[in-house]
């Protein structure tokens, strides 16, 4: 019998349970990989990535406006659960994907009011809800915003004219006698040393017509492709740069965020927004913070988070007021006693925030740090991960080239035990995000990712009541990154995604799509 006051473990009853070993990662696939020497162009760099609600297809947007899709195959090609025991497969296969199709969602255009040049170069993408055998997306750029159909079709084709093969073969003599023809032509095609009456009985039906002459049909054969359709565009709506968009949990309404304002749209309209914070001071010169990021609650539909340059993060309730400028909470680190510095507020800015799966944690990403927040606790973050700490005696030279103000995305796995985010030699970090927890692994987007892998201990803080204020940190050496080697700041892995259920990493690397599975 199991004595009373523990568990199964053998553990106190209460007790916290221990945290996950470490996952060993290894490479999955790539998608224009790009060979050693070879250029790449800018309009075919990744800018986005992001998975759909089931993981079963993920779509990518580069600086050239296009999107891609792939769909995962390792399910649909394998049958059902029962076919699957029948024949004894195993199903702990890790996922696979395939291109699925691409297409062309913005085109470069000019603000001739403005004089303003307006990229083709995807912010983001969000996946809306599916419906009828169709996939549905959100895709924008700085100024508009696209609402996308992508559906499987029928392929349509000419049928094939059944004609005569002898009949065929005069047709085209006599057409090639014309065309040979050393004389000029005669205004209704014949040639001026033939008779029009010769040509004439060659051309000639016998009676009844020809019975082996058969006009072209257009059928639907059985192939299908996939048709991308923009069914809205939701424009004119913002003054700055786009630079978010989320989905609501209602399936009906988005929200897009630019520097000042944030505006709530129905999907079905296209030409109405309403405004639903603005920061824009009435003078321009008191503006001191801008938005930087925003998302819908996952379930609650009235609830709503956006971070700003400051490094902090407001969380807002529709239900409250129609303009939503008084934050219902602001989360935000206090900034140690004498460590302000010039770039103390460039890197504190918040360039990703992300409502974790167990929606009571924000997860956020500024330039030197990953720090996860309790939606009950305002005062600082529970966990704060150090990605690379070894840049901050560099920062003078970050600012130099403005890879200071790079923007790096942040991601949870889907049973919210891991986070992960980018870095500069196209290095990507996974920490684990459970108490007690010490994994901190780095990895490299190359078919080799556990080159650059690295496993340091976690240095946990100040308890807080029952919960923990962590810091983890990777390396320690104010020169060079934890294996010794200097970082290269042109390849820089700033967008990622995790899998909804399963331990699959998307990451891009210039051109390059790199997955990675555990």
């Amino acid at each position: 019998m199991k004595a009373s006051g523990a568990d199964d473990g053998g553990r106190p009853a209460g007790s916290p349970a221990p945290p996950p070993p470490p996952l060993e990662w290894k490479f999955s696939q790539v998608f224009g990989e790009r060979m050693a020497g070879e250029e790449v162009h800018e309009v075919d760099i990744i800018s986005a990535i992001e998975f759909d609600k089931c993981g079963d297809h993920l779509a990518t947007g580069d600086r050239g406006g296009r999107v891609v899709l792939f769909e995962r195959t390792d399910v649909t090609n394998r049958g059902s659960r029962k076919d699957l025991e029948k024949q004894d497969y195993p199903i702990s296969r890790h996922p696979e994907f395939r291109y699925k199709t691409e297409f062309q969602s913005h085109e470069p255009e000019f603000d001739y009011l403005k004089s303003l040049e307006i990229e083709e170069k995807i912010n983001k993408i969000k996946w809306c809800q599916p419906a009828n055998h169709a996939l549905f997306l959100l895709s924008t750029n700085d100024k508009t915003i696209k609402y996308w159909k992508v559906q499987e079709r029928k392929v349509k084709k000419i049928s094939e004219m059944n004609v005569n093969a002898s009949i065929a073969e005069q047709n085209g003599n006599i057409a090639s006698s014309s065309m040979n023809c050393p004389s000029g032509y005669l205004p209704n095609g014949g040639c001026s040393e033939r008779p029009y009456s010769h040509l004439n009985n060659e051309l000639s039906s016998p009676p009844g017509g020809l019975p082996s002459l058969r006009l072209p049909m257009v059928v639907t054969s059985q192939e299908t492709n996939p048709i991308a359709r923009c069914r809205r565009i939701y424009a004119h709506a913002h003054d700055y740069h786009i630079n978010s968009i989320s989905n609501n949990s209602d399936g009906e309404t988005f929200i897009s965020a630019d520097d000042l304002r944030i505006n709530l749209w129905n999907l079905e309209i296209s030409n109405q927004s309403f405004n639903i914070v603005d920061v824009k001071p009435a003078n321009m010169e008191d503006l001191t913070e801008v938005i930087t990021s925003a998302e819908f609650h996952p379930t609650h539909c009235n609830m709503l988070a956006y971070s700003s340059s400051k490094g902090s993060i407001r969380l807002i309730d529709l239900r409250q007021s129609a303009l939503c400028d008084n934050h219902s909470k602001m989360f935000e680190e206090r900034d140690t006693p004498g460590s302000r510095s010039f770039f103390t507020e460039i890197i504190a800015s918040i360039s990703d925030i992300k409502f974790a799966k167990d929606e009571r944690h924000i997860l956020s990403r500024d330039y030197m740090t990953l720090k996860l927040w309790d939606i009950n606790m305002e005062s600082g973050p529970v966990a704060t991960f150090q990605v690379h700490e070894y840049l901050r005696p560099k920062l003078c030279d970050l600012y130099e080239n403005d890879s200071i103000f790079d923007k790096f995305d942040c991601c949870q796995s889907g049973d919210g035990l891991r986070v992960a985010t980018g870095s500069y030699s196209n290095l990507f970090r996974v920490f684990g995000c459970m108490t007690g927890s010490n994994e901190a692994t780095t990895l490299e987007a190359s078919k080799n990712p556990m080159r650059q892998q690295v496993q340091t201990h976690s240095r946990p803080g100040r308890s807080l009541s029952t919960l923990t204020r962590v810091v983890r940190r990777g390396s320690e050496s104010p020169a060079v990154d934890a294996n010794g080697n200097s970082h290269d700041f042109t390849t820089k892995l700033l967008h990622l995604a995790w899998h909804p259920t399963e331990n699959l990493i998307a990451c891009a690397a210039m051109n390059s799509l790199y997955m990675y599975y555990a």
